[in-house]
C-alpha cells in the first residue's frame, strides 16, 4: 500500500468548521462586551477620573490624568471580562480596570527623572503584587484579609477616602510606594486602586487557585518595568541578564522577546477571568500561564512597542523592536511569535475564547496608523496572516473607534491645555 501523498491536516490550524465557530464566538463576545462589560467600564473610568482630580499634588494629578489617556489599554484589559460568568462579570471588570489603571499610572511615574530609577520603579510596582494579594516583601496575604490599624494609609494625609474601598485593612499594610520619589500626596489614589482590585478578586470563587500564578506574572512585570531603562537612565545590561534567566526551556526566544513577554499583563488578566470559574482545575491554570508566557505576552508587548516606536525615539525611550537586526528579521520573528501565540491560544481549554482575545489584541495594535508605516507594514502583514481571519473584523471595529475618538475627544480636565501653557510639568511618556 502506497503512503498517501496528501499531508495530514495540522490539528493546530483551524479548519472551516472551527473558523465558522470562531466567527460566531467573536460575534457573541462582542455582544456581551458592548451590552454587559462596556457600561461597567465607562462607570469605572468615570469614577477613577474623578478620583484622579482629587489628587492634591499637581505632578501626581497630571501623571494620573496622563495615564488615563491610555483608555485603549483599560478597555483591552476589561475585554477579558466578556468571558466571565455573568454573576462575576462586574467584579472581574473592577479588578481588571483597577489593575490596568494602576499599571499605566506606575508606568508614567516610573519614567520621571530619579536618582535610582531601578529601586524607584521596583518600589512603585510593588503595588501590582499587593493588588493581587501580596502585602510587602515576603508576606502572603489573602485578598479578604481582616481589619488592622488603618493609621498607615499610603501616600495621603487624608483619611476621608478610606470608606470608599470597603475595608482599610490592606491599605494600612501596604508599602510606601512613593519612598524614592519627591511626590507622595495622592490622597490615597494608588492605594485605592490596589484595594479595589483586591476586594474584587476576593469575591471570585477560584481566585486562590490562580493567585500564585498571577503573582508570578506581576513579579515579571515589576522586574521588566524596573530594568527597562530609558537612554538617560542607563543601559539595558541588567534587563538582558534578567530576561535570559526568564527564558523558558526549549524555546528559541531572543532576550528582548523574553523581556517583552515578562512585561505583558495579559497572563494576569486571563488568570483573573479563569478565577470566576468555580470548577477551575489546576491543569487549566498551568496551561493558561504557559500559553500567555511567553508567546502571547511577547507578541502583545512587541506590538505595543511597534506602534510606540516613533514616540519612544522622540522621548529617548528604548524600543525593543530596535534590537532586531533589520525590519526583515523583525517581520519574520514576529510572524513566528504570532503563529506560536495562535497555536497556544487554540489549544487551551476553551481555546476559542483565547483565540478571540488574541485576535482582538492584534487588531487593536494593527489598527494604529503607526502600524501602516513603511517599516511597520511587513510586520503587521505577517502578524495578521499568522493569526488569521478574525483580525479583519477587529481591525474594522478599532479603526471606527479611533475615527470616532478623534472626532469627539476632548480633555476632561484641561490638563493638556495647562501643560501647553506651562502651568504643569510635562512628564515623559
Amino acid at each position: 500500500m502506497q503512503p498517501s501523498t496528501n499531508p495530514m491536516p495540522d490539528p493546530r490550524v483551524p479548519g472551516i468548521a472551527d473558523r465558522v465557530a470562531l466567527a460566531a464566538g467573536f460575534a457573541d463576545a462582542a455582544r456581551r462586551y458592548w451590552l454587559t462589560v462596556f457600561p461597567h467600564v465607562r462607570r469605572e473610568l468615570r469614577r477613577w477620573r474623578e478620583r484622579a482630580g482629587e489628587i492634591p499634588d499637581p505632578v501626581l494629578r497630571a501623571l494620573a490624568f496622563d495615564a488615563q489617556r491610555k483608555r485603549g489599554n483599560i478597555e483591552g484589559a476589561a475585554a477579558f471580562a466578556a468571558f466571565a460568568s455573568r454573576p462575576d462579570r462586574s467584579a472581574v471588570v473592577r479588578a481588571l480596570v483597577a489593575f490596568q489603571a494602576a499599571y499605566d499610572y506606575l508606568d508614567v511615574l516610573a519614567e520621571q527623572p530619579q536618582d535610582d530609577p531601578v529601586a524607584g520603579a521596583r518600589g512603585l510596582h510593588e503595588a501590582l503584587l499587593v493588588a493581587l494579594g501580596r502585602a510587602g516583601t515576603g508576606s502572603q496575604l489573602d485578598p479578604a484579609a481582616t481589619a488592622c490599624d488603618p493609621a498607615g494609609w499610603v501616600g495621603t494625609k487624608s483619611r476621608a477616602v478610606l470608606g470608599r474601598v470597603g475595608t482599610v485593612s490592606q491599605a494600612a499594610r501596604q508599602p510606601d510606594y512613593y519612598a524614592q520619589y519627591p511626590w507622595r500626596e495622592d490622597n490615597g489614589y494608588l492605594a485605592e486602586l490596589v484595594e479595589e482590585c483586591r476586594a474584587a478578586l476576593a469575591t471570585l470563587p477560584s481566585y486562590p487557585s490562580v493567585a500564585t500564578a498571577a503573582r508570578r506574572g506581576a513579579q515579571r512585570i515589576m522586574e521588566f518595568q524596573s530594568l527597562n531603562l530609558s537612554e538617560s537612565q542607563g543601559d539595558h545590561d541588567a534587563l538582558v541578564r534578567w530576561a535570559q534567566t526568564e527564558l523558558p526551556p526549549a524555546t528559541e526566544l531572543e532576550w528582548w522577546e523574553a523581556a517583552a513577554a515578562g512585561g505583558s499583563p495579559l497572563c494576569v488578566y486571563a488568570l483573573i477571568v479563569a478565577a470566576a470559574d468555580p470548577a477551575l482545575q489546576p491543569e487549566a491554570v498551568e496551561a493558561i500561564e504557559n500559553a500567555y508566557f511567553p508567546s502571547i505576552g511577547a507578541l502583545h508587548s512587541l506590538l505595543d512597542h511597534l506602534v510606540d516606536r516613533a514616540q519612544d525615539a522622540a522621548s529617548g525611550e528604548r524600543n525593543l523592536i530596535d534590537y532586531y537586526a533589520s525590519p526583515l528579521q523583525a517581520a519574520v520573528r514576529m510572524q513566528g511569535l504570532a503563529e506560536q501565540a495562535a497555536s497556544a491560544a487554540r489549544t487551551l481549554p476553551r481555546g476559542r475564547r483565547h483565540a478571540i482575545v488574541l485576535a482582538g489584541m492584534a487588531g487593536y495594535y494593527l489598527s494604529h496608523t503607526e502600524a501602516s508605516t513603511p517599516e511597520a507594514r511587513p510586520i503587521a502583514r505577517n502578524v495578521r496572516a499568522a493569526i488569521g481571519g478574525l483580525v479583519a473584523p477587529t481591525l474594522l471595529v478599532f479603526k471606527a473607534r479611533r475615527l470616532a475618538g478623534r472626532l469627539t475627544a476632548s480633555p476632561p480636565d484641561g490638563t493638556w491645555e495647562n501643560r501647553r501653557r506651562g502651568l504643569l510639568p510635562i512628564p515623559r511618556s
